[in-house]
């Protein structure tokens, strides 16, 4: 459905609907079609919209009513809007989605509010990396997420106080990874929780092994929720625990920080690259489905990493930016939209690099149907882009610098049909 209302969906899919009368419609809108002197809350008109969930790269304009896609069209009528968002000379894409973010402010010393970041990566939906565990999970729920306009999800760390100790490392005291607490923490919270947080790392769990892996995916499992590990990596113990980690993490499972160049505590390179060469460990954990996330943060990102696994049979599937306070304050500046930047000018089209910040994020957590997507009848979460040509220079976390081409940064924020800043609605929002 490339150039399409509501209206035209609900006719093409009557016949569906009155056949499955009991199932819940897959979108939230009450599905009552427009009448024609009824108005769309806003339109955002003008822009080049690039959809890569639609295949669809095409000037449109984009109807939204009742917090929903209601029309994709080549013109829509300013006549028919009751506020206008001017998209024109602007490349406008689903919300963008951060598969790795620090957002737990107050919870821990890393913490930033969801909606302090909006102005700088464009996001509309971002996943908490394991700020919480469960002993503060609930504090995350209720006075984090509840209270923030940006859509919140979360990886329930395995360390039950999750990141609140930092900068003291949470795993060097196995005893704080308990397997059936975070269970029953992501059973209970599966509509927000999308499985388990573990961080690999030599410098935050001494020399316990692989034991904290493996209590992460004993949680998932446990929990039966079908929830995914998240696993950080970057300096582990040995060069062959690397191959280890790989081999446990199932289909599905994310391995974050994927480029990471950061060396063990003995200073020797033991990532997924070694000596140049990709571990064969790590091609066939993406072979079988492992994601490979960008998780790019204060420390977790060297190009000459991410240039040989990706020439050598491992690109990312996410971009994601590992924002924390003391991430967003480096030189690599890994805001989520220099992040994709940086691998815009790796050779990735802009197709690619957004697709890798919505579509596939949203397919990562189970959320396709719903988020990283401008179909009509999702809700209407959209980023609007600025793509400037002109010389621009790059450096990763590593002191490796780069120069490009080109970069991408957001202009405008639109989550569940409310812009951030005007046109404003009033009343302001009900969600």
């Amino acid at each position: 459905m490339l150039s399409t209302t509501r209206r035209q969906f609900l006719t093409g899919t009557a016949a569906l609907a009155a056949s499955t009368a009991l199932t819940p419609a897959p979108f939230s809108p009450a599905w009552a079609a427009m009448g024609p002197n009824d108005k769309f809350d806003l339109v955002v008109k003008g822009g080049e919209v690039l959809d890569p969930s639609q295949n669809l790269k095409a000037a449109r304009d984009i109807g939204i009513r009742f917090g929903a896609i209601e029309a994709l069209e080549a013109d829509i009528p300013a006549e028919r809007a009751l506020r206008l968002l001017d998209a024109r000379g602007r490349t406008v894409t689903p919300g963008l989605i951060d598969l790795h973010a620090h957002v737990f402010p107050y919870g821990s010393a890393i913490g930033i509010p969801a909606d302090e970041l909006v102005p700088h990566q464009g996001t509309t939906t971002v996943v908490s990396a394991g700020d919480a565990g469960a002993n503060n999970l609930a504090v995350f729920r209720r006075h984090i997420v509840a209270q923030t306009r940006t859509r919140m999800y979360a990886f329930v760390h395995i360390a039950n106080m999750g990141l609140t100790g930092f900068p003291v490392p949470e795993l060097f005291n196995i005893n704080y990874a308990q397997v059936e607490t975070a269970a029953k923490a992501l059973a209970e919270n599966q509509d927000m929780c999308l499985g388990v947080k573990v961080r690999m790392s030599e410098n935050v769990i001494a020399a316990h092994g692989l034991e904290p892996l493996k209590r992460a995916i004993r949680a998932c499992e446990i929990a039966g929720t079908g929830g995914k590990v998240m696993c950080h990596i970057g300096g582990v113990q040995t060069q062959a625990m690397m191959s280890e980690v790989l081999d446990k993490l199932r289909p599905g499972d994310i391995l974050t920080h994927c480029y990471s160049g950061a060396p063990n505590n003995a200073g020797q390179g033991t990532n997924i690259v070694q000596e140049g060469r990709l571990l064969p460990a790590a091609l066939a954990a993406k072979q079988r489905g492992v994601i490979f996330d960008v998780g790019h943060g204060g420390g977790s990102f060297d190009y000459t990493i991410a240039e040989a696994a990706i020439q050598q049979g491992a690109p990312p599937d996410t971009i994601s930016s590992d924002i924390h306070v003391f991430s967003g304050n480096t030189p690599g500046m890994p805001f989520l939209t220099w992040v994709m930047s940086k691998f815009l000018n790796l050779g990735f089209s802009l197709e690619q690099i957004i697709a890798m910040a919505t579509s596939n994020p949203a397919k990562t957590i189970g959320r396709q149907a719903k988020l990283g997507t401008l179909q009509v009848g999702a809700p209407a979460d959209l980023t609007l882009l600025d793509v400037v040509e002109g010389p621009v220079s790059f450096v990763d976390t590593r002191n490796n610098t780069r120069q490009g081409r080109v970069h991408i940064k957001p202009a405008q924020t639109v989550a569940g049909g409310v812009p951030f800043g005007r046109p404003f609605n009033s009343p302001f929002a009900v969600r």
